[in-house]
């Protein structure tokens, strides 16, 4: 037993160094990357009202998706450069949270961050820019966080609690409002894809986010696996609003191949548009 406990220890002092010590962003192979930029989308679905500017933060202290931070982060990048939307810098280091550097940015993306330790004034800090009429933009394990703030768990809409739709599968997903305006990427229409999809938990409720992607449990493969959820409501992506400002969050991402889907990449950054406020959608609730 005494082994065992020095074992486990072991592992867990390597898996949280080996998450610490990640300081420089995963790199991107040539042949990843090529295939990103034969899937980014041609133009924006939404003229800039202004010059925007977002920050991209990846800082990883639990699990490092080190393909999706990568493809997720020059994705972003490149979006925001061929079509106009936006210019972006990309972060890792926690003073970026500082009110007087968050003023130069429209929007702050959360690429696939993991159990973040943001200072008390760093916290205030984002949730004042956000509630000011800023955008904030979840990616993946975006929802892995927070789990001591509430207010931010309530900012992103929800915590992770699981994914028996592991990045091994293919699984089967429905747009729940093939009307919207941030639906038009998928054409309205349902799919599959191979991904790590999660599960979440309170404070998510479709009373305080409008849920735009969930998963198609009709589907058998999808379908056969188990979560936690009594009411089996395993939504993939929403928007909501947090004060006067916008959030886009999108389960999507696990790994590098998602970032060379088209309709993904539209989808995050019609996302990404309406949280800088240029593209208008409808983000009511509907329970």
């Amino acid at each position: 037993m005494k082994r065992m406990t020095l074992w486990t220890s072991a592992v867990a002092f390597v898996l949280n160094l080996s998450a610490s010590a990640q300081t420089k962003a995963p790199d991107l192979a040539a042949a990843e990357l090529a295939k990103i930029e034969a899937a980014l989308p041609a133009k924006a679905s939404a003229t800039p009202k202004k010059a925007r500017k977002i920050l991209v933060f990846w800082r990883c202290e639990g699990y490092v998706h080190a393909g999706g931070i990568a493809a997720g982060n020059k994705a972003i990048e490149l979006m925001g450069t061929k079509t106009g939307a936006y210019t972006t810098d990309v972060s890792r280091e926690y003073e970026v949270f500082e009110a007087a550097n968050l003023a130069k940015y429209d929007a702050v993306v959360l690429n696939n961050t993991t159990n973040l330790k943001l200072s008390d004034a760093q916290q205030q800090a984002l949730l004042a820019f956000v509630r000011s009429g800023k955008g904030l933009i979840g990616i993946h394990a975006a929802s892995d966080n927070f789990y001591q703030w509430p207010d931010g768990a309530k900012m992103v809409g929800a915590l992770f609690n699981g994914h028996p739709w592991n990045a091994g599968g293919t699984w089967a997903f429905k747009v729940d409002e093939p009307s919207h305006p941030l639906a038009k990427a998928f054409g309205g229409k349902g799919f599959k894809l191979k991904d790590e999809i999660y599960e979440m938990k309170d404070p998510y409720s479709r009373a305080n986010c409008r849920v735009l992607l969930s998963l198609d449990l009709s589907d058998a493969a999808t379908g056969g696996q188990k979560g936690k959820r009594t009411d089996s409501d395993y939504a993939v992506a929403w928007i909501r609003t947090e004060a006067a400002g916008r959030v886009f969050y999108c389960s999507l991402g696990h790994d590098a191949n998602v970032f060379q889907e088209p309709a993904v990449l539209q989808f995050d950054l019609d996302g990404i548009q309406y949280a800088l406020g240029d593209l208008a959608a409808d983000a009511t609730p509907k329970p």
